[in-house]
């Protein structure tokens, strides 16, 4: 079922009923795909997505493997971090020059990693648990800007974001942990918009929070949402992205749905709400879009992934 602007639509989504298979079409050009298992191709409670330049996926589960699938699902390889007792990785995107950069959570630091899965340690970022500068408390998330600084952020004591020069050698903080306006409660998702501003998914506070980045430190802009499940509302927001048009798009692992947004967060629409069929999600960690502006969904405790139609 999809909710268009608070309206509910019957979709094509429905036309499938029963169980879903590794790969099933559901109208047009949606699919669900994969399910739960520890075999290639499946996933328990997938984490995070990042789409390369050739539209290949990588997911990364709760067992520490990453996943490579095409857009339709078919698999194609698989690694793991190094370690993984501690806890899993929760955030994953690509750098500029094509490597994968892994958010390894319990082990307070980035990993670097070919698309083929060959780590490039020289690359790595942190490794030190610890509340100073280049230190790291849970690692959530690592994007970059235009000139190719990193930004990670953080939980824990330590709710925060730091900025990394394009050698990885620390340069700032942005925010601490805290409920007032530029500090943060698990900063857990992280997008860089065309106009350098810092998107943050603002979980435990459920709700955005906006940063330039063309000033050192960074400058606050804005802040928007509240806790809810009522149209734009939100509750645990968990990925962020903004598309060229400006509007933004936020998954919502606790109300189980993905929310449209204006720049300055109206309400547009929203995709989802809790369930196991076709259209519905299960504590979704994620989405990511490829070059089609196709939506791919992590339905984690569905242990499956959504494609969606464009992005409405």
């Amino acid at each position: 079922m999809l909710v268009l602007g608070g309206a509910v639509a019957v979709s094509a989504l429905l036309s499938l009923a029963g169980c879903v298979g590794p790969t099933e079409t559901i109208g047009g050009d949606t699919f669900i795909w994969s399910k739960k298992g520890l075999d290639d191709g499946r996933f328990i409670k997938p984490r995070a997505i990042a789409i390369d330049d050739k539209n290949h996926i990588f997911i990364v589960d709760k067992t520490s493997r990453i996943q490579v699938f095409d857009r339709d699902g078919e698999f194609i390889r698989v690694w793991r971090t190094p370690a993984c007792v501690n806890g899993k990785p929760c955030g994953m995107s690509f750098s500029h020059d094509g490597l994968l950069m892994v958010a390894d959570t319990h082990y307070f630091q980035i990993l670097f990693y070919t698309p083929q899965g060959k780590m490039v340690p020289e690359r790595m970022i942190g490794g030190e648990a610890g509340r100073g500068l280049g230190q790291f408390g849970f690692v959530t998330d690592v994007v970059q800007d235009s000139a190719g600084n990193y930004y990670v952020s953080e939980y824990g004591d330590f709710d925060r974001i730091q900025k990394f020069d394009p050698q990885g050698k620390v340069v700032c903080q942005i925010g601490r942990h805290g409920e007032e306006v530029g500090a943060f409660l698990r900063p857990q998702g992280l997008f860089v918009d065309e106009k350098d501003q810092l998107w943050v998914a603002d979980a435990s506070n459920h709700r955005v929070q906006v940063f330039d980045l063309k000033q050192t430190p960074p400058k606050f802009l804005k802040t928007w949402g509240s806790e809810g499940g009522a149209p734009g509302q939100l509750r645990y927001p968990y990925t962020i992205e903004v598309d060229r048009d400006g509007f933004v798009y936020v998954c919502e692992l606790g109300n189980h749905r993905i929310q449209k947004f204006t720049s300055d967060g109206e309400h547009v629409e929203i995709v989802g709400g809790p369930g196991r069929g076709p259209g519905r999600f299960a504590q979704p960690w994620g989405f990511a879009t490829d070059s089609l502006g196709i939506m791919h969904v992590i339905d984690s405790y569905n242990h499956r992934v959504q494609r969606l139609k464009n992005r409405w």
